[in-house]
């Protein structure tokens, strides 16, 4: 069995801030699920995901399981704190130490956020719909932090060569900002390519954040790394995650 691999995100954090996404490398699941699938909705074995996700809280040094969401693609967001299992929302917020904020995604954009001071953070699930819809802008809106002092890590998500979407979903984006016109690009089937990262970067800059990094990465064509619901169909998810340790290691 290979190791566990995650990425650490590459922002300028405050101490303390412990954020990241998994891979798909070093779980026991089995076939299309092959091996850190870390969703339980997915199909996969039940007693596999478990594993699966033990290894994840060991090797991260979570100091708790993440209370998993139901993603559904919309712009529901709850406290870490209050939140149950299974409860149906796309981004979860905390100020309170030791509370793991995550989301799964194969393709969708998962989007982190902290504050300058290290004093809050959230994880949002951001789907093409829910970014459209305004996933991250309830997100910013939930934390008691003002924009300007907050900032955003964009993990692994579809990149706009893989990205191909049609008509009404490049329309559904100018309905709300005709400036995201700029961030598809038509291409020989009479479709567009969308940059997810460069409609996310927009709504991000244009709620106040300006402190904005990640982006890149791609799920679809790095498939020894990542999961991907487009490219496999059936397949696992990776986790986003995002906590307060309640010290600071050395």
């Amino acid at each position: 069995m290979s190791s566990l691999q995650w990425i650490k995100a590459d922002w300028p954090a405050p101490p303390g801030i412990v954020a990241g996404t998994t891979c798909r490398q070093g779980g026991v699941s089995e076939g299309s699920y092959a091996s850190l699938n870390l969703a339980a909705h997915v199909g996969d074995d039940e007693a596999s995901v478990s594993a699966n996700r033990r290894r994840f809280v060991s090797w991260c040094e979570l100091p708790e399981e993440p209370k998993w969401l139901a993603q559904v693609h919309g712009t529901t967001v709850v406290r870490a704190e209050d939140a149950r299992e299974g409860v149906e929302a796309d981004a979860v917020v905390t100020a309170a130490e030791d509370r793991v904020c995550a989301v799964l995604t194969a393709d969708c954009l998962p989007v982190l956020f902290t504050s300058l001071d290290g004093d809050e953070v959230a994880a949002a699930h951001a789907g093409w719909r829910g970014l459209c819809d305004g996933v991250l802008e309830a997100t910013i809106a939930m934390m008691s932090t003002p924009p300007s002092r907050l900032m955003a890590w964009m993990g692994p998500a579809i990149s706009p060569a893989a990205f191909e979407v049609g008509d009404e979903v490049r329309e559904c984006f100018l309905e709300k900002d005709k400036a995201a016109a700029g961030f598809f690009e038509s291409n020989r089937r009479g479709r567009w390519q969308g940059d997810i990262y460069g409609l996310a970067t927009l709504r991000l800059r244009n709620a106040g954040i300006h402190k904005i990094y990640g982006g890149g990465r791609c799920t679809f064509s790095e498939s020894d790394a990542f999961f991907s619901y487009r490219r496999d169909a059936q397949c696992g998810r990776m986790a986003t995650f995002i906590f307060r340790m309640a010290q600071v290691r050395e």
